[in-house]
């Protein structure tokens, strides 16, 4: 399997770097790009002054579609020069539900790629990472840098944590994994029992990697006071990875909205290129 259709959100404010970067990435790796252009609009006007400010609000949204068509115009001559197969199409929905709108989309694609305006924006990066990794089977590419991401590392890190997300990354990053020339399967204070991580903590995930070509090595860590996240942002500038491959949110999603963890902590302060899967 390769990343032949990479689905690239965008907002409608800020796009330029992103783009770029998605081209590059896409020309690395023949990859067909779907670029959606998103703009969500304001909710409806509500109570006992909606029909006052009612036309305003239609003027708002006249406003915002003539801007998305603009933006998508751009876009497109953004891409026409890029030698890829493309399209660009626009999303104009509101916050509720610009993360079904979103996975829609993803269902057609091997990869969805987060740029770091997109990121930064975060209410779209919220609405992206709900629909990508929540309500389609694709994973993401969150890359928080202002540059390209590279589909063929060097050097990668799993975080491994013998539970069924990050299970599923692995193999949904395989066609990255087998191109580098290390991968560091890394494992945080972990308990050797059977039903958990085995008798030796990273020994089945090594062999599942190893039949299929990938250099693979287990590091297993004591966090020594630290949080898992900084555990493993640290490992990964020791043995200098291009890429972290994670699972998101393993605990509950309530859970990690209320009491945070490590994939928003990750969200939050990478440094690196973060291949998800849930």
């Amino acid at each position: 399997m390769s990343y032949k259709t990479i689905l690239v959100p965008v907002g409608v404010n800020h796009f330029q770097e992103d783009l770029k970067n998605a081209i590059a990435l896409g020309q690395s790796a023949d990859a067909h790009l779907a670029v959606t252009i998103v703009a969500m609009a304001a909710p409806p006007p509500v109570g006992g002054y909606a029909e006052i400010i009612s036309a305003a609000w239609l003027e708002e949204r006249q406003g915002d579609l003539a801007k998305l068509a603009d933006q998508v115009e751009i876009v497109k001559d953004m891409l026409k020069t890029s030698g890829l197969s493309y399209d660009a199409q626009d999303l104009y929905t509101e916050f509720a539900w610009a993360d079904e709108d979103i996975a829609k989309r993803a269902l057609y694609a091997d990869l969805t790629l987060v740029g770091r305006q997109a990121a930064q924006d975060q209410d779209l990066c919220k609405r992206i990472l709900d629909g990508a990794l929540f309500q389609s089977p694709t994973p993401v590419l969150f890359n928080p840098r202002d540059r390209v991401a590279n589909l063929t590392p060097r050097s990668a890190l799993i975080a491994w944590d013998s539970q069924m997300e990050a299970a599923r990354a692995v193999q949904q990053a395989l066609p990255m994994l087998q191109t580098a020339s290390e991968v560091h399967v890394t494992l945080i204070d972990p308990i050797a029992t059977e039903s958990n991580s085995g008798e030796e903590p990273g020994a089945d995930i090594a062999t599942y990697l190893a039949r299929h070509g990938v250099p693979v090595a287990v590091d297993v860590l004591s966090s020594g006071g630290r949080t898992v996240d900084e555990t493993l942002k640290q490992h990964a500038v020791d043995v200098a990875a291009e890429l972290i491959v994670m699972g998101a949110y393993s605990h509950s999603r309530l859970r990690e909205i209320i009491f945070g963890g490590v994939t928003q902590a990750m969200l939050e302060t990478a440094k690196l290129p973060i291949f998800w899967s849930h």
